[in-house]
């Protein structure tokens, strides 16, 4: 690929910059697996309902999906609800145990950025790219910080701010084109980096120049199946063409 072709590049966060995917996986299990056993339901979450049904969405609707393959309904409840045991089960409420899962994770164990993945953002960074990120979770300022990456992206488009604004998430496109506009760059002229096949559906709905697939686990075929131009293992794979382009 040739990076002069593009004007920005936009991120997914989890699992394409950080490996805090894994983090969200391990705090869903912990709070969709407790929730069934509490239910009195036998087959227990897995890491293939995360990739059918929670990856790269918005966190309620990763809960609501998820509960609806398994036929199970909830009050969708308010955000201020706790999700604790005690409590009547509330779509809400499950999603924000979730949440607290995970922020005591990150906080316990800190987290890093793939060292391919900050290469190719410090090559990207040093062509003149402008680059965001666009991530469904609210805790991406959190995980950007704690990654000590937060001043490559100066574009962060999250999932408290699609909430705030009525932007739709992924797999709709919205969130990427507001990234893109918020950039000053042309839809057609920005690259999407995904790890999610819902992230790459969003990619696949816009007019983007080029969506990128990056397979943490979910499995090539399934990225390029949601409509990925290409797809690697690792963003290093594309830190030669990143350093070799001029802008």
């Amino acid at each position: 690929m040739d990076w002069d072709d593009y004007q920005a590049v936009l991120f997914d966060l989890d699992g394409v910059i950080t490996p805090t995917a894994e983090v969200h996986m391990r705090a869903w299990a912990a709070m969709f697996n407790a929730f069934l056993v509490q239910r009195g339901v036998e087959a227990p979450y897995t890491d293939q309902d995360y990739f059918d049904h929670v990856d790269g969405k918005p966190r309620y609707d990763g809960v609501r999906d998820f509960l609806a393959s398994r036929d199970i309904t909830l009050p969708e409840g308010t955000p201020d609800d706790t999700g604790h045991p005690d409590e009547p089960a509330t779509v809400c409420g499950l999603g924000n145990r979730k949440n607290d899962a995970f922020g005591q994770v990150l906080r316990d164990e800190g987290v890093e950025a793939y060292p391919g993945s900050l290469a190719l953002m410090a090559q990207l960074r040093a062509s003149g790219m402008r680059m965001a990120i666009v991530s469904s979770s609210k805790n991406a300022p959190d995980v950007l910080a704690a990654a000590g990456v937060a001043d490559y992206f100066p574009v962060v488009v999250h999932g408290g701010i699609a909430a705030e604004r009525g932007i739709p998430g992924k797999p709709a496109p919205d969130t990427y084109q507001e990234a893109a506009r918020e950039l000053g760059v042309p839809e057609h002229t920005a690259v999407v980096v995904e790890d999610a096949t819902s992230g790459v559906a969003a990619g696949a709905a816009g007019d983007f120049g080029l969506v990128i697939g990056v397979d943490r686990g979910v499995g090539a075929d399934a990225l390029l199946a949601a409509g990925a131009d290409v797809v690697v293992a690792d963003l290093s794979e594309l830190t030669s063409a990143a350093g070799e382009e001029g802008r």
